[in-house]
């Protein structure tokens, strides 16, 4: 089995983490696009250009699933990825994990990036699912960039930013972009109040991966399972993980799997971190 993920950066790392958690033997094909990022602040339009040459170049590699590793790229670009790709290759998209949130009855709130934050996109989901229940949208100025750039003052700076305009009361934050799941624990301690219960962080990257084994039909195999290989693309160019990814436990991981077929050991509770820290949610 082999399964591609697409995002203009690292922001498809969590969701191949969860992939190889889930499939470790699965081949896989991760298609960035450096040469076009970030696609947050480009018009729909040139944002679904670019998403589409990045799937083209992922597809010619005959993956059995595409997942869009980014929630701007899904709310842009998923329909045309689907008219052009669909049936032959199954899209998955990448949705915001407001339903879970919401069934928990508390005050909540998404942190997302600027475009996304207010957009008729995430109001609507906030209608469907949340209607009735508090939510409070944090646009997260930077975060994105900084994660994907792995610059640790950048972090700080942004996460405390978007803390600051967290309302205490908050008991649940959803992590409304890809991007974001690298860094949870970090927004977690920033925005931990002293005597509230547990913070509780909901990341899209558990239900992706699931969701990408439902539509092919598939089971989670043994983590004992021999590591497929690892192709990355770099504007359809093959090449090798941008070096920000070595900053984080996912990256660190994937880095120890080689298109020629060499295998690590199986990601095990200490090496993929990241897959038990927040709770996942259902797409």
């Amino acid at each position: 089995m082999k399964i591609a993920l697409m995002d203009s950066g690292i922001g498809l790392l969590a969701a191949t983490t969860a992939v190889r958690r889930l499939r470790p033997d699965a081949d896989l094909v991760l298609s960035l696009d450096p040469d076009g990022m970030p696609w947050g602040p480009r018009t729909p339009e040139n944002l679904t250009e670019r998403a589409l040459a990045v799937a083209e170049a992922a597809a010619a590699r005959r993956p059995d699933a595409l997942i869009v590793g980014c929630n701007t790229a899904t709310v842009h670009a998923l329909t045309a990825l689907r008219a052009r790709f669909e049936p032959d290759l199954p899209v998955i998209g990448t949705v915001p994990a407001i339903k879970p949130a919401a069934a928990g009855g508390g005050h909540f709130a998404i942190w997302a990036t600027p475009a996304t934050t207010g957009s008729t996109y995430q109001r609507t989901l906030i209608r469907d699912f949340a209607d009735g229940v508090p939510v409070t949208e944090v646009p997260c100025w930077g975060l994105a960039e900084a994660v994907e750039h792995a610059d640790e003052a950048a972090i700080a700076a942004a996460v405390a930013a978007a803390a600051a305009l967290t309302p205490d009361e908050v008991t649940t934050v959803v992590l409304g972009c890809t991007h974001y799941e690298l860094v949870a624990e970090r927004i977690r301690a920033a925005v931990q109040r002293p005597g509230r219960p547990p913070l509780v962080l909901h990341g899209s990257a558990g239900a992706v991966a699931a969701q990408a084994l439902r539509r092919l039909g598939e089971q989670p195999a043994p983590s004992a399972t021999p590591l497929g290989t690892l192709t990355v693309l770099l504007s359809g160019r093959e090449g090798a993980l941008p070096a920000p990814a070595l900053a984080y436990d996912e990256g660190r991981l994937l880095q120890a799997v080689t298109p020629a077929g060499r295998t690590a050991p199986a990601p095990g509770p200490t090496q993929s971190r990241s897959a038990t820290r927040y709770q996942h949610s259902e797409t």
